[in-house]
C-alpha cells in the first residue's frame, strides 16, 4: 500500500510521514526531496533555471513512478502537487493508494511558518505577519478543493504527534 499525505506546507506531512512509516515498517519518501535527488538540484534552483512548468512536469513523472511502485510507502507530497495537472486524479484512481489530507488551520500554519520563511522559497519574500496571513489564506482557499478530494481528513490543530499518528493508524489498519 502507498499512503499519500496531502496538505499545505507546514501541515506536518514530512514530520508525521517519517513517524508513520517507521510505525508501519514502510519506506518514507518526501516527494520534494525525491525530486531534488533525481534532478541533482534544489527545487528553488529548478524554479529559477528551468521554470515552474518544467518542475511541475517532472513532479508528475516522479509521482507516477512512486505510485506505480509495488513497495509499501508513506509519501509526503509537496503542498502544490495535488493542484497541478491531473496529479490528484492519479492518486485517487490508484488502487493501492490511500490519500489522507492533514488539515491545519491558518493560525496553526502561520505559527509554524513564521520562523521558517528562509527555508520556504514561496514565502521567503514576505516580511510582515499580516502579509503572511493573507498569502496563506488566499493560497489555502485556492488549494483546499484539491486537498478535500482526499477521502480521509485529519485536523492537526492542537494535537500531539502521537494523537495524529493514532488517527492515521486507525484509518489504515
Amino acid at each position: 500500500m502507498i499512503v499519500v499525505l496531502v496538505g499545505y506546507m507546514a501541515s506536518g506531512k514530512s514530520r508525521l510521514g517519517k513517524v508513520l512509516a517507521k510505525r508501519l515498517n514502510y519506506s518514507f519518501i518526501d516527494l520534494d526531496d525525491f525530486i531534488e535527488y533525481q534532478e541533482k538540484s534544489t527545487i528553488n534552483e529548478l524554479f529559477k533555471t528551468k521554470g515552474e512548468i518544467y518542475f511541475r512536469k517532472q513532479e508528475s513523472l516522479y509521482l507516477d513512478d512512486i505510485l506505480n511502485s509495488q513497495e509499501d510507502i508513506v509519501l509526503a507530497l509537496g503542498g502544490g502537487t495535488p493542484c497541478y495537472g491531473n496529479n490528484m486524479d492519479r492518486i485517487l484512481n490508484s488502487p493501492s493508494v490511500r490519500s489522507i489530507y492533514l488539515k491545519a488551520s491558518i493560525n496553526t500554519l502561520i505559527n509554524r511558518l513564521e520562523g521558517e520563511k528562509d527555508k520556504r522559497p514561496i514565502i521567503s519574500h514576505i516580511k510582515e505577519k499580516d502579509e503572511l496571513t493573507e498569502f496563506i489564506a488566499k493560497h489555502l482557499f485556492e488549494r483546499s478543493p484539491y486537498y478535500d478530494l482526499s477521502p480521509y481528513k485529519i485536523s492537526t490543530d492542537g494535537k500531539s504527534i502521537e494523537e495524529i499518528i493514532q488517527e492515521l493508524l486507525d484509518i489504515l489498519i
